[in-house]
C-alpha cells in the first residue's frame, strides 16, 4: 500500500525522485523569482484581500481592522452584529495566532472547540497579536476580523471541528502540486501539518485523493472519524486551480503557495498566499518539486492568461 514511500527512504533515493530541499528551494527558487519587495503582498493579509478584490478572486469578507492597543477596547462595535468570525493576525504564518469564534451572546464568545471565553480573553489575544506574538519576525502587528467560513459538507467526514484547506504550489503561474490539510484533535482543530493535521496529496489533474501523510507517516484513514481518506475528491477543482493561477498574476511571485477553502455557500475562496511554502506537499503527493519545476521549465509555453495555464495543466500529458 504503501510503496511510493520507499523511494524517499534514502539520500539518494530522495535525489533521484527529484525531491527538494529547504537550501535548493531557497537559494535556486524563491531567491531567484521571488522579488522581496513584492513579499508585502502577501504577507500582510489585508493587502492581499484588497487585490484579491481588484481581480475578481473571492476571499472571507473583511469586518473589521485593528492596528492600536488604544483600539483594542473597540471590538464588541467592529464585530457589531455578527456571531461568528475569525481574529488572526495580518502577517502571521502557520496558522499561528488563529481564533475561530463559532458564536457570541452576551459577553461569551465560544471557540471552534467549544471552549467558552470571556471579552478579557479576546482582548488578551488581540493584544498579543499586535505585539507580534505571531508575526512573521516578531514584528509589531495588526489584527484583522473576517468572516467565518462554512466549509462543505464534503469534507465534514474528513475534519475535526476546524476549517479544512488545499494548499496549491503555483511555478512561473501553474499549478503544481496541491493537497489538502484537514485538522484533526491532536492539531486543536487548525489546518497546520506541523501541528499534527493529516495531509492528502491530491492528483494536480483531477483533486483525486493520492497518499495521505500525518506527523510525517502513512496514513488512509483519518484518526479522528474513521473516514477513509483515499475516498477525497475536491470539487469545483478547476475553480481552485484558476485561483492560485491568478494569484501569480495578482502578485508576480514566481513561486508561492495558495491556501483555498471551499464554502459552502460561496464556493472556493482564497484564504491566504505564502512567498515561502513548505516542502511538506512533496511528502503526501510522493512527487519531488525538482521534478514538478523541471517539467515546466521544459515543456510548458509563456505567455498564456491564467485560463489557459489552467487549462494546459488540467490536459497536460505526463510521461508515466
Amino acid at each position: 500500500m504503501f510503496e511510493w514511500l520507499k523511494k524517499w527512504t534514502s539520500p539518494s533515493k530522495l535525489k533521484r525522485a527529484g525531491v527538494m530541499g529547504m537550501n535548493a528551494r531557497n537559494f535556486h527558487v524563491i531567491s531567484k523569482y521571488n522579488n522581496r519587495r513584492l513579499y508585502p503582498l502577501v504577507d500582510d493579509k489585508v493587502k492581499t484581500k484588497t487585490l484579491a478584490s481588484k481581480i475578481g478572486i473571492s476571499t472571507p469578507k473583511l469586518i473589521g481592522k485593528i492596528e492600536f492597543q488604544y483600539e483594542v477596547k473597540n471590538i464588541l462595535q467592529i464585530i457589531g452584529a455578527e456571531r461568528e468570525f475569525v481574529i488572526k493576525p495580518a502577517q502571521g504564518s502557520g496558522g499561528k495566532g488563529v481564533l475561530v469564534i463559532k458564536d457570541y451572546s452576551e459577553g461569551i464568545f465560544t471557540t471552534a472547540s467549544g471552549k467558552k471565553i470571556t471579552y478579557n480573553d479576546v482582548y488578551k489575544h488581540i493584544s498579543n497579536i499586535l505585539s507580534g506574538l505571531y508575526s512573521l519576525g516578531g514584528k509589531y502587528d495588526a489584527a484583522i476580523i473576517e468572516e467565518l467560513v462554512h466549509f462543505s459538507d464534503i469534507f465534514k467526514e474528513y475534519s475535526y471541528q476546524g476549517v479544512p484547506d488545499v494548499r496549491l504550489i503555483i511555478y512561473k503561474g501553474y499549478p503544481i502540486l496541491a493537497m489538502t490539510r484537514l485538522p484533526t484533535k491532536a492539531s486543536g482543530g487548525r489546518a497546520n501539518l506541523h501541528q499534527g493535521a493529516v495531509g492528502v496529496g491530491l492528483d494536480i489533474q483531477t483533486g483525486k485523493a493520492l497518499h495521505g501523510v500525518c506527523r510525517d507517516k502513512p496514513i488512509t484513514i483519518q484518526p479522528d472519524t474513521g473516514a477513509d481518506l483515499m475516498q477525497i475528491e475536491v470539487p469545483f477543482w478547476r475553480e481552485h486551480l484558476l485561483i492560485g493561477a491568478l494569484a501569480y498574476d495578482m502578485t508576480g511571485l514566481g513561486y508561492l503557495g495558495a491556501d483555498i477553502v471551499l464554502d459552502a455557500r460561496k464556493g472556493p475562496m482564497m484564504l491566504e498566499l505564502n512567498a515561502r511554502p513548505g516542502l511538506a506537499i512533496q511528502i503526501a503527493n510522493g512527487i519531488g518539486l525538482k521534478s514538478r519545476i523541471k517539467e515546466v521549465d521544459k515543456d510548458y509555453p509563456e505567455g498564456l492568461s491564467a485560463e489557459e495555464r489552467v487549462d494546459f495543466v488540467l490536459n497536460y500529458k505526463r510521461e508515466k
